[in-house]
């Protein structure tokens, strides 16, 4: 999934691949699948494990344990008295002890005092109510501590549970900005390594937290390293990588490391109950991969958009070397820089995603498209912890049904046509989300079941719509467009926490909405116009002539030939 959701530098990625059209050409003597490309594939997917389990570590940091308010041993009431404290209330049709009230301990200790047995001699749900004054007793079954009962985040304070997630996921939204920037200007090698760190050194720091806004800054700067550390690993490996090696790098590699790294999450924290222990065993894998700075090396293709030709050249000779083949005496001219940068494309704005007809209809639709997916992605991914049944192995599977969703997509990308499997997973991911609320309260696996389809089904959309929006739109707005809904998708997920939230209201509620969501996207994806097999769109004129359900005349293709004599002119049609 992650790979659609750092598409923010990797649509500039697309931009320097077209800027560099020879550079496959001209590396071709290193072969496909040499020593080099072996250590660069592998340890850049690797890097990416951390991140997978930073991503979702908040399902068990900040999950909500059973509850109930404290009755301090001081006060001086009978065994039975102490049990009947905690008024009864309606949930989702059942009777359940309060979380947020009790019975006034004075008149319960009054009551006591006088043996008046409750039920018999006082009706105790004519007692008057008060609110928790001595905290709360927190159920030890599950956790020992999370950050929710460190930080006493429930009743009046419960709003700050699904904030601490969104705060997070702000921090990725900034993180996703800033990084594709800070990539091109410094270089992909040190941005991946410098934001490692400071994932690395953050997660650790939240240990100490002495509050819980304290935490949420720490955790803000943690998904700001977080994405901003796989948006360079993703870039470095696929300007590094050549030819096929590159796709499957970049559809399987790394999304299946990161969902490695997603299953390895529930593992560590079954195994460690307390908040912030789990913190600091999340954190140390970040210091196994100092040792790949001396491994890692630059991009070629980045150093030679910047002039440095000699520092490209000597890295592709080091790659030789250890591939066992002899390279050519000289493998770039010095002007290859410059005649690099001489070829840069002057950036396109946002407006232009808006300006005509069709280009709007397509960038409306799928800022749609993607703010539903990620917001269901993540949605879903973080409601495993509410789930019927044991929440690690909830979480586990959560994870584990990524792969087989990734292996599907890589496939999807290569046989099917884009508009009918992005809206078919969309239809599958939402659509059996309305089949929750009919299923028996019985058969709670059944539920989990059908939300583990619907988990399946958003990411394989989530993994088809980076590539199709990469499709459809041309050369010279393609870096904006993706940039544009990256940022949309962000959105989708920063509300995520809140959207299951409303889970506390009614139980189905999120559900019914998420699903609607989806199935709307699903048919307006219908609206798109068809890639597959079409040759990128170089030009604004080119994707003006390209429509989605309607078929175009003969008229249409006198007017599309004129259009294409004279590239001035750029005609609305109706999409």
């Amino acid at each position: 999934m992650i790979l659609l959701i750092e598409t923010y530098s990797i649509s500039q990625l697309l931009m320097l691949a077209v800027i560099m059209r020879d550079y496959d050409q001209i590396t071709v003597f290193l072969g496909d699948w040499g020593r080099f490309q072996q250590i660069v594939f592998f340890l850049l997917c690797a890097s990416t494990i951390p991140n997978g389990f930073s991503a979702f570590s908040i399902v068990f940091l900040g999950d909500t344990p059973a509850h109930k308010c404290f009755i301090p041993a001081s006060v001086n009431v009978s065994a039975v008295w102490r049990n009947f404290s905690i008024p009864l209330e309606e949930v989702n049709g059942q009777k359940q002890p309060s979380k947020c009230r009790r019975y006034r301990l004075d008149v319960i200790r009054n009551f006591s005092n006088l043996n008046y047995i409750p039920g018999v001699d006082v009706n105790v749900s004519e007692i008057e109510q008060e609110s928790c004054l001595n905290g709360w007793e927190y159920s030890k079954e599950m956790y020992k501590s999370t950050v929710v009962t460190e930080y006493d985040l429930v009743c009046n304070n419960e709003w700050k549970e699904p904030l601490t997630s969104s705060i997070y996921f702000l921090g990725v939204l900034c993180g996703s900005f800033v990084s594709g920037q800070l990539s091109d200007r410094f270089g992909r090698k040190p941005v991946l390594f410098a934001t490692m760190a400071i994932q690395t050194v953050f997660t650790f720091i939240q240990v100490f937290a002495p509050s819980w806004e304290v935490f949420c800054i720490l955790f803000f700067i943690v998904g700001l390293g977080q994405i901003s550390n796989y948006v360079a690993a993703f870039v470095l490996g696929t300007e590094i990588l050549t030819r096929s090696l590159r796709v499957l790098y970049s559809s399987l590699g790394v999304c299946m490391f990161f969902a490695l790294g997603y299953m390895m999450l529930p593992l560590m924290a079954f195994f460690i109950r307390d908040w912030r222990m789990l913190l600091i065993a999340l954190s140390m894998p970040g210091l196994i991969y100092i040792p790949l700075w001396w491994l890692i090396p630059e991009s070629p293709r980045w150093l030679l958009s910047q002039g440095r030709v000699a520092e490209a050249e000597a890295i592709l000779r080091e790659a030789a070397r250890r591939n066992g083949i002899t390279p050519p005496e000289v493998i770039f001219h010095p002007s290859e820089g410059e005649e690099t940068q001489s070829k840069k494309e002057d950036a396109n704005s946002f407006l232009d995603l808006l300006r005509t007809r069709n280009i709007r209809h397509t960038t409306l639709i799928l800022f749609l498209v993607w703010w539903t997916l990620s917001m269901g992605y993540f949605g879903l991914s973080l409601n495993t912890s509410h789930l019927h049944g044991n929440p690690y192995l909830n979480c586990f599977i959560s994870a584990a049904i990524e792969i087989p969703a990734y292996t599907i997509t890589w496939i999807f990308l290569r046989y099917l046509p884009r508009r009918l499997c992005t809206s078919a997973s969309m239809i599958l991911g939402g659509g059996v989300l309305f089949f929750i609320q009919l299923v028996p309260q019985s058969l709670p696996i059944l539920a989990v079941t059908l939300e583990m389809v619907g988990k399946f089904g958003m990411s394989i959309g989530t993994a088809l719509v980076f590539a199709y929006t990469g499709e459809l739109y041309p050369t010279v707005l393609r870096n904006t467009a993706v940039g544009s809904c990256t940022m949309v998708s962000r959105i989708g997920s920063s509300i995520a926490p809140y959207f299951i939230h409303l889970g506390t209201f009614s139980k189905y509620l999120p559900y019914i909405i998420l699903g609607s969501l989806t199935v709307l996207a699903a048919v307006l994806t219908f609206f798109l116009p068809e890639s597959f097999g079409k040759p990128l769109p170089e030009t604004i004129e080119q994707m003006q002539k390209r429509k989605g359900l309607k078929t175009r005349n003969a008229s249409n293709k006198k007017k599309d030939s004129a259009e294409t004599r004279d590239p001035e002119v750029i005609k609305e049609e109706p999409f």
